[in-house]
């Protein structure tokens, strides 16, 4: 029973941080990767708005490097709940000549990705976007408000960030600001999952237990991979895994599991000793490495 009222305080927690983007806000936006962070915040929004439909379009910011089984079911979710999709490419940042693309053995369009989203921002003037990230994930996100207002250059200020007292959440912006709005910021991995399971929420294949090709490199099992960079002596085998968060190929390693349903999944994460962006690589690449990113106008 406690567990069930946890879950319920959590989902009502967030339905109110929704309504309170539309009240507060004219244009926000649900940052969507279509890993089950942010198909979890869909549904939340489905439940905030019910009847009307979600008031607000869904960004994409794709790196060319995803998952084809994550971009599949990004595309079906959208179709069949009649939503709006704008996508933005990583790529297009590249030829345009405003990022330049990284080469070697831990190269990754990950870090990218800030550019082509605030491009996307200023495109379409949001001034709210809406994203999945959760304080247990990392050291940085557990810093951040749940209203994080960045400024005009899409930066974050650590240092210089409003209270939230008694959940009262404060909205108001200058010119050129824009927040960034966590819905699921007091939720950790094993109550996303135990929604999931809850509300029956359909998620891609790629979180459940599959036989993919594989490479190690650095105790991490890396996907095979036209987009990812692979040494002579790193020998490709096929293996038994599934994947705990999902960004593209070059920055999320797979785990070893037999996990094929999502109890036995969130029986797997109950009994887990190691935090699922354990598998993020980009995160290995400094100890500060994502509050940098987040400092630089990421996510």
């Amino acid at each position: 029973m406690s567990s069930i009222l946890k879950t319920n305080a959590l989902e009502s927690e967030a339905i109110y941080i929704f309504r309170e983007v539309i009240s507060q806000f004219d244009k926000p936006v649900l940052l969507f990767s279509g890993g089950k962070d942010s198909i979890t915040l869909v549904r939340l929004a489905q439940k905030a708005f019910f009847p009307a439909k979600i008031p607000f379009p869904l960004l994409h910011v794709d790196t060319g490097h995803n998952f084809p089984e994550t971009i599949e079911f990004r595309d079906k979710l959208v179709a069949e709940l009649g939503l709006e999709l704008i996508v933005r490419n990583v790529q297009d940042a590249i030829d345009e000549g405003k990022v330049v693309e990284e080469t070697g053995k831990y190269s990754s369009r990950n870090t990218l990705q800030t550019t082509t989203l605030l491009d996307a921002i200023e495109e379409f003037k949001f001034d709210a976007c809406i994203g999945g990230a959760r304080r247990d994930e990392e050291k940085a996100r557990a810093k951040e408000r749940i209203f994080s207002v960045r400024d005009d250059f899409g930066q974050w200020d650590e240092k210089n960030q409003r209270p939230e007292l008694f959940d009262l959440l404060n909205g108001k912006i200058e010119n050129g600001q824009n927040v960034r709005v966590f819905p699921i910021s007091n939720w950790t991995e094993l109550d996303v999952w135990s929604y999931i399971e809850q509300e029956q929420i359909e998620i891609p294949s790629i979180y459940f237990s599959h036989k993919r090709k594989v490479f190690l490199r650095d105790g991490l099992i890396w996907s095979h991979s036209p987009f990812v960079y692979q040494e002579e002596d790193e020998q490709i085998e096929e293996r038994i895994v599934r994947f705990r968060t999902v960004g593209d190929m070059s920055c999320t390693a797979a785990v070893e599991s037999y996990a094929a349903t999502i109890q036995e999944v969130v029986g797997e994460i109950r009994s887990s000793t190691i935090s699922e962006r354990g598998a993020r690589i980009d995160d290995k690449r400094s100890e500060a490495a994502m509050e940098k990113r987040k400092q630089q106008g990421y996510f």
